[in-house]
């Protein structure tokens, strides 16, 4: 899956904010007291443990939104494997302007190359099947778009990107809703012919209604949510391809690759995004 990296458009909001808020009212004091405006320097980014990168254009724009002449030159693109110590990227200009946006570049990149890399590490435990991973909109507010790049950069695929996206009926729709038909017909009454419609089922008799439902209503995938192997592959059974399966619940490095052997089509993991441990990348100067 070829990556498409974002526009600098989408990007430099984002880190127009980070800077905002770490340079606070006085911007950085310490800085400005210990070196001299005039001094210039120069420092690599790199790679403190082996991983997959993610937010380059993000460490870039944090020094360039602060100061346009510092010169920024990455060696290494998104979704490239990381060895330990590899150097990400050079930056040279003004020491200060280095200093004063070192923070904001790194926690992007840490953060987001953090995502990728246990996206990354999913992808390959369930290479022998046919499985996607996707992420869910369980992410940090306000970075959504970003975290789910970093998905792509690890090799995952998108999930909904918000409740606009596509139909999910899930369990709280149906209850208020009376009842899984109810809510499924009215959806499908409702939403315009390119909105994709999937519904959340807990059980095989669930399952069993919303294959009833297919003859005279558009759905295009239903959500398995939390059960245990032998029910996944019973589901994906009596499925039979006629809708995309989707596994979600219990998923992790361990578990992923059985759940993936049930021949669901797409595993999805909160926790990709809103759990993943940052991926440690240091700025050297020197």
């Amino acid at each position: 899956m070829s990556l498409s990296p974002l526009p600098d458009l989408m990007l430099a909001p984002f880190v127009d904010v980070a800077l905002a808020e770490d340079l606070g009212r006085a911007g950085d004091i310490t800085s400005i007291a210990v070196i001299p405006a005039e001094m210039q320097g120069s420092a690599v980014l790199a790679a403190r443990r082996p991983g997959i990168l993610a937010g380059i254009s993000l460490a870039r724009l944090s020094f360039q939104r602060l100061d346009p002449s510092v010169r920024f030159d990455s060696l290494i693109q998104d979704g490239a494997a990381l060895t330990a110590g590899a150097v990400i990227a050079r930056v040279s200009g003004a020491a200060r302007s280095l200093l004063a946006s070192e923070r904001t570049a790194l926690n992007f990149l840490s953060h987001l190359s953090g995502i990728a890399t246990e996206t990354h590490k999913l992808v390959e435990a369930v290479k022998p099947h046919k499985t996607r991973i996707c992420c869910t909109r369980k992410t940090t507010p306000g970075l959504r778009a970003l975290e789910k790049y970093a998905v792509r950069a690890g090799g995952g695929h998108n999930h909904r990107f918000g409740l606009d996206d596509a139909v999910l009926i899930k369990d709280n729709h149906i209850a208020i809703a009376g009842s899984l038909r109810a809510a499924v017909t009215a959806a499908c009454d409702s939403v315009g012919h390119l909105v994709g419609v999937e519904v959340e089922v807990d059980t095989l008799a669930q399952l069993d209604d919303v294959l009833k439902l297919l003859q005279h209503h558009p759905i295009d995938a239903v959500l398995l949510d939390n059960m245990d192997l032998e029910t996944l592959a019973e589901a994906v059974r009596r499925i039979g391809g006629r809708l995309r399966a989707e596994a979600s619940g219990g998923v992790t490095l361990a578990t992923v690759a059985a759940i993936a052997a049930t021949g669901v089509d797409l595993i999805s993991a909160g926790w990709i995004t809103h759990s993943a441990p940052i991926l440690d990348i240091g700025m050297d100067v020197g």
